[in-house]
């Protein structure tokens, strides 16, 4: 059996995804959230099962998703450490939690899978950094990522590398973002109207990410391919370039990283 704590978000997209995709019979997942509504709009939704509190919720779930915001972890924890065994793996996506946090607040030996996804999971096109201790075999991990995938993609990787994770694939979304709403001002200030602006930025980074991806060739030969000598893209590199963009995005991945990493020591 299943289970996930915490419906926010997150958890629900998570949950959604599984279902609607049929990798798990909605029959064989239990939910619990504090917030009983949200928990029995998933039941509504999807058809799972609720759980009336945590002990039950345990007593039923073996494979847990914990999806609640890191500063309730503890108080989470808490409340679980004394119904949870051996048998149960836990799998979190709470950001800046390691794998030593949880056995420092259970207290005991257990399997543990750490995940960090982003944003675009919740709507099809995450991308989910995994790692595991050493407790939870090839098979548990497989069968986990055959369920996150129904989010995005995966890679898995050492834990030493998910606060460079976080700052890349973690904080990136909004970096990618920023970058959109400027392509879209700059339609703006050359006469575009906005919305128009916008579309023809946000298609252009989708389908600039998408060729990165199907053709598998590296960014910097994709842009020579459409760069020619003393064209127009050359004329805008050039801005981009005496602008120090590409410096800015390396420091905005590093302070994140870092931020990350100085979170996960002081947790």
């Amino acid at each position: 059996m299943f289970g996930l704590i915490g419906c926010g978000t997150m958890g629900g997209a998570l949950l959604s995804g599984i279902i609607y995709k049929e990798l798990v019979d909605k029959n064989k997942f239990v939910v619990f959230d504090l917030d009983e509504e949200r928990a029995n709009s998933l039941k509504e939704k999807l058809g799972v099962k609720v759980a009336p509190d945590l002990r039950s919720f345990c007593q039923q779930a073996q494979k847990i998703f914990l999806a609640v915001k890191p500063q309730d972890m503890k108080d989470l924890l808490g409340q679980i450490k004394s119904v949870l065994n051996p048998g149960h793996l836990l799998i979190s996506l709470a950001a800046g939690l390691t794998i030593a946090f949880f056995e420092k607040y259970l207290g005991k030996p257990l399997k543990m899978i750490r995940l960090m996804p982003n944003t675009p999971c919740l709507v099809g096109a995450g991308m989910i950094a995994v790692c595991r201790n050493d407790a939870v075999t090839a098979g548990e991990l497989q069968e986990i990522a055959q369920l996150l995938e129904s989010l995005g993609r995966i890679v898995f990787l050492e834990e030493k590398h998910m606060g460079a994770v976080t700052g890349l694939s973690g904080s990136g979304p909004a970096y990618v973002f920023f970058v959109i709403e400027a392509l879209a001002d700059g339609g703006v200030e050359m006469g575009l109207d906005r919305d128009t602006a916008l579309l023809l930025a946000a298609q252009t980074v989708f389908g600039a990410a998408k060729m990165v991806l199907d053709t598998k060739e590296h960014p910097a030969l994709l842009k020579n391919k459409v760069t020619s000598p003393g064209g127009t893209t050359s004329a805008g590199l050039f801005a981009l370039e005496k602008g120090a963009l590409r410096a800015t995005f390396i420091k905005a991945v590093a302070e994140a990283a870092k931020r990350e990493n100085n979170l996960s020591r002081r947790n």
